[in-house]
């Protein structure tokens, strides 16, 4: 059965996926830590849309996750034809103050859990000439972001990798594709147990997955979500980097205060 699987289902922009994959008739296979809240987003979404929508209650940063996950998907003979690798998490503040068992969570999770999905489903998606794939970056992607100093080296990591297999997997139908969205209005800054930007600041979750879906029919290979988000990733590359690197430090130095 032709499915669509989303990691970080469970809410923000993954929900999102979700919501507006369904009302388009995308089979579901949906993918987070909480049993509770996969199984109610997936029970509405089969009862409001006639699709099928089953779920996989999982921890990604656990060892073997996404090994397990793909053995999971071929015992239960679904042919995954589209894959957002949109679970991730990320911390704001001092890098030396963080603990290092976190980071290391956050790279496996922002980076390898996402490189491992990308493997397993890419082969077969190019085996049958067709697929697509969204990795879910940021616009700190584009820039070194002090006081979110990881995080945005994941994201740079997630966008170069995801413009490199869009051009190597053009020749065989695949679309691979990074979205890069600005402060959304999801569970992230709690995540990061971080002050919240003013709402004015911060897109919608369902106007970054319209751009999203958007932009792969169109077969981008990365999008920016959001105007103001784009014209300001295109300024920074007019400018020095040490120059961007100092601006954002000052931008974000209120978080690497005690």
């Amino acid at each position: 059965m032709k499915t669509t699987l989303i990691t970080g289902a469970s809410g923000g922009i993954g929900e999102e996926f979700a919501r507006q994959l369904a009302a388009r008739g995308n089979n579901l296979l949906l993918v987070a830590r909480s049993e509770d809240r996969l199984a109610k987003l997936a029970n509405e979404l089969s009862d409001q849309h006639k699709i099928t929508a089953q779920h996989v209650a999982l921890d990604l940063t656990a060892e073997r996750a996404a090994h397990n996950l793909f053995a999971e998907t071929e015992r239960r003979e679904l042919e995954v034809d589209f894959l957002i690798n949109n679970a991730g998490f990320g911390s704001l503040g001092d890098f030396a103050s963080f603990d290092v068992e976190r980071d290391e969570q956050m790279i496996a999770l922002n980076i390898s859990v996402l490189v491992s999905l990308t493997h397993f489903y890419i082969r077969p998606m190019r085996e049958r000439r067709r697929g697509a794939i969204i990795n879910v970056a940021s616009t700190a992607a584009f820039q070194p972001v002090p006081y979110m100093a990881t995080y945005a080296a994941t994201k740079a990591f997630v966008l170069s990798f995801s413009e490199a297999l869009a051009e190597e997997n053009r020749q065989h139908g695949v679309k691979v594709m990074a979205l890069c969205p600005g402060a959304t209005d999801t569970n992230f800054f709690a995540a990061a147990e971080a002050t919240r930007p003013p709402y004015r600041m911060m897109q919608t979750p369902q106007a970054v997955v319209e751009t999203a879906l958007r932009a792969l029919e169109k077969g981008n290979s990365h999008v920016i979500s959001g105007w103001s988000n784009y014209f300001v990733t295109q300024a920074e590359r007019l400018i020095p980097r040490s120059v961007v690197t100092r601006i954002a430090g000052k931008a974000m130095r209120h978080y690497g205060k005690d």
